[in-house]
């Protein structure tokens, strides 16, 4: 599978591995650092060695090699394709599933379901070309590239920030402003590597636009977030440093914000709702957009009748 990235200004110069041990939190960096001495690994189509300090402007390139199997076989999952051309495809992914292939999770994710539906659409010489992540218990829009053209051309955009997004999040409580700017420098946790968070030795720029949609009393409120950057994990870790962390995000969050009063919250509530970019063969802007899943509305429509139990059934248009 390639994945491709483009240093954009502002990074710092740091080795390459260092730089890729927090775009890929997945990989470890021992097997980063053997898949760039295979030359697997290459900044602007060289070879280079581990301690090759990247800069703005550098290309990298990753190749990373799955087992033999996965390339010839997908799995039949339900995937709901939004739009699909030459180029590219727009699915939203449901909650639950694992975007590619890691140690422990090799059969099941959304590549597979992809490699599968390559394979039913008479497309089985097609590669998914993974350009942006989503967490396993975020759903919504995801863009997949068909080439390595289109990869590139999205992976820029991604890189720049050009691309519009914006998320639904239920979170715990509500912050104290109706609308704000979360702008906190994050990373991989110094005492913790599997969370991020502000107490990084490798800080990076992220910002998130937040703006409350509804409030549930005192008890928890329906965001719209719109990240500027794309750090991991960025959403969950900036409104935990608020206070007010995903419903669902017990990484985070602790053991309260799985239930509230009788309401057992599921998963994490968060849902890529909007995505927009240039199309990378026609140049024009294109926007998707899809509605929260069956399980968010059923968590909006409980905290709604748990606040007022008036509150007739039916769900408010976002």
């Amino acid at each position: 599978m390639i994945t491709e990235f483009v240093i954009t200004a502002g990074e710092h110069r740091k080795r390459l591995d260092t730089f890729l041990v927090h775009r890929e939190p997945e990989i470890s960096r021992s097997r980063l650092q053997r898949l760039i001495e295979q030359g697997r690994i290459r900044v602007n189509e060289h070879v280079v060695k581990p301690s090759h300090k990247v800069k703005p402007g550098d290309h990298i390139t990753m190749d990373t090699p799955q087992p033999g199997a996965l390339q010839i076989q997908g799995k039949q999952i339900e995937l709901e394709v939004l739009f699909e051309d030459d180029v590219l495809l727009i699915v939203n992914k449901p909650a639950g599933i694992v975007v590619h292939p890691t140690s422990g999770n090799w059969d099941g994710t959304l590549v597979n379901s992809l490699l599968s539906h390559f394979q039913n659409t008479k497309q089985g010489t097609l590669t998914p070309g993974i350009v942006h992540r989503l967490d396993k218990e975020t759903s919504g829009v995801m863009v997949i590239a068909k080439n390595r053209e289109a990869h590139q051309a999205l992976a820029v955009q991604f890189e720049k920030h050009s691309i519009t997004r914006h998320y639904e999040a239920f979170a715990w409580t509500s912050p104290g402003e109706d609308h704000g700017v979360v702008n906190l420098a994050i990373g991989r946790d110094s005492s913790t590597p599997k969370k991020h968070s502000a107490q990084t030795d490798s800080p990076h720029i992220a910002v998130t636009d937040y703006r409350i949609i509804e409030r549930w009393g005192t008890v928890a409120s329906r965001l719209l977030l719109s990240p500027q950057t794309g750090r991991t994990h960025q959403i969950r870790v900036h409104l935990a440093t608020l206070d007010v962390p995903i419903l669902g995000d017990v990484f985070y969050g602790g053991e309260k914000v799985r239930q509230i009063a009788e309401i057992t919250i599921p998963r994490v509530m968060l849902h890529a709702r909007i995505l927009g970019f240039q199309h990378p063969i026609s140049k024009e802007y294109q926007e998707y957009s899809i509605d929260c899943p069956p399980d968010m509305h059923i968590i909006q429509r409980q905290l709604q009748r748990m606040v007022d139990p008036t509150t007739s059934p039916s769900l408010p248009n976002s």
